[in-house]
């Protein structure tokens, strides 16, 4: 019967960790973390952190990693959500594109400016560091980097509106030629010369022109090849106009054959390559539609603050383009040595990105064992499912910052473990002294001993005869484990039922 119980045990605990950390991504690079750092082998103790990322676009002027997400049957009932990380140079332009998926994009450093369709008009956003910025799944946009001499860097989620698949993102790129290739290029030749009005010899050229990538310089100067982008704004206005009115001809003929009545609200492709260079089509409507603002999560006062760091969240009652995507943000700061104290988040995952820094996460199983005690640095991603206990400790060297989304958009209200806010404080009373197997007494001096809540100071250093003490403690544990772990086993079939 004890053989039966073990390998069930084993069974279960297998199906357990499969369950929080068994996913695939196809094709792409991999790589350890976002920061760059070399690949690392990754063990129970690491479950927790999200080590597969891979390249989805890469090119001399830019590139977009993504590290993929749980959600679905396989993990949790959420649909899964993304994060990816943009890098692009001074100067360089993300082509036209749109995707099967929202996108809320967090510029951590430098400027931007961003142009998408939004109630079928071109908008334009200048974004700066700090903003937060939301693009609908469908809707065609560009991105560029108006930095003069400073590296673009964007945190997003990437989550799709759909709640069945378990495959990757889309993208679908408007422009284009050899790479990336343009969606126009799945038509045959026939039909877009007769669409463009324009021979086959000049589409072919047309069509093949852009090879450089997704991500692209705006200057010829970083590139011997001039791409089909930075041709386009060296011409004179009238010649840009004649151009791209070639272009579009054929998605605005079959636009106005739709009934009036019927007729969807989608994008316009001359609107779009309009923003892109720098003028509408027609040369006379220079107007823009009233753009969705974005928020500065920088200027966002602290939810909580005290001297040991403070914390932030946005949700939908703040920037209420979220509420769309069922998607909120949070950023932390935390000085050498503190913690967020141990918590749980009754409405949602978590998904982390560290910032800056180092510091140890520590993520608990419902049954009160431990299920991840991790390192992290700067570039490295974590998640937490929803009602799993867990914290945050910034190491002694320094501070900790880490930024991160959750999968709901409404006000978040975390239930703090330890501190003087604790259910456990608010809760203090004969009832659970004595779950505690304490008296009263004992259990108001343990409650009272914290004075700080959310996030607790850094432990003192410790006396020599304290150290001693540990030592014998930890000793005692030593021959106290064997017993816990014959209990173990009933605890994980309860809990992993």
């Amino acid at each position: 019967m004890g053989k039966r119980m073990a390998v069930l045990v084993l069974v279960v605990m297998c199906y357990a960790v499969a369950m929080v950390g068994g996913y695939e991504v196809e094709g792409g690079r991999r790589e350890r973390g976002g920061g760059g750092g070399g690949r690392r082998e990754r063990g129970k103790e690491e479950m927790f952190l999200l080590p597969e990322m891979r390249h989805v676009v890469k090119t001399d002027a830019g590139e977009m990693k993504m590290v993929k997400g749980f959600g679905g049957r396989r993990a949790t009932m959420e649909r899964p959500m993304h994060v990816g990380f943009i890098t692009m140079e001074p100067k360089s332009l993300f082509i036209p594109q749109y995707l099967d998926s929202n996108l809320i994009l967090f510029l951590r450093k430098g400027e931007a400016k961003i142009g998408s369709i939004y109630k079928d008009e071109m908008v334009e956003k200048r974004l700066k560091s700090g903003d937060v910025y939301r693009i609908p799944a469908g809707s065609a946009f560009y991105l560029v980097n108006t930095g003069e001499d400073q590296r673009l860097h964007i945190v997003c989620s990437i989550d799709k509106p759909e709640t069945f698949g378990w495959g990757h993102f889309q993208s679908f790129f408007i422009g284009g030629g050899t790479y990336p290739t343009s969606v126009l290029s799945g038509f045959d030749h026939l039909t877009l010369s007769t669409a463009f009005n324009v021979s086959t010899s000049d589409l072919k050229e047309f069509m093949t022109r852009q090879d450089s990538g997704p991500i692209v310089y705006l200057s010829d100067s970083h590139h011997p090849v001039q791409n089909i982008w930075t041709k386009f704004l060296q011409l004179e206005q009238q010649e840009r106009v004649h151009h791209l009115k070639r272009i579009v001809r054929f998605q605005e003929e079959s636009t106005k054959k739709e009934d009036d009545d019927d007729k969807p609200t989608t994008w316009s492709l001359r609107k779009l390559l309009g923003s892109v260079f720098g003028n509408e089509i027609n040369g006379d409507d220079n107007t823009r539609s009233k753009s969705p603002h974005s928020y500065n999560l920088y200027s966002k006062h602290p939810d909580f603050k005290n001297n040991y760091g403070s914390s932030i969240a946005l949700d939908e009652s703040d920037y209420k383009p979220l509420h769309h995507s069922g998607v909120g943000l949070y950023m932390v700061n935390l000085t050498a040595g503190a913690m967020m104290a141990p918590h749980i988040n009754p409405t949602a995952t978590e998904y982390g990105i560290v910032l800056k820094g180092t510091g140890t996460i520590q993520v608990v199983f419902p049954n009160g064992t431990l299920a991840m005690n991790a390192m992290v640095k700067e570039g490295d991603v974590f998640w937490v499912p929803q009602y799993f206990p867990f914290c945050q400790t910034a190491s002694p060297e320094g501070s900790f910052e880490f930024f991160g989304f959750t999968t709901s958009s409404r006000k978040n209200k975390p239930q703090f473990l330890v501190g003087s806010n604790s259910v456990l404080h608010s809760m203090r009373g004969p009832e659970f002294a004595a779950s505690f197997g304490v008296s009263e007494k004992k259990f108001k001096k343990m409650m009272n001993a914290q004075g700080e809540s959310v996030i607790l100071p850094p432990p003192e250093a410790p006396s020599p005869s304290r150290v001693e003490e540990e030592e014998v403690k930890m000793k005692e544990e030593d021959e106290w484990m064997p017993k816990v772990m014959r209990s173990f086993e009933n605890e994980m079939i309860m809990d992993f039922d």
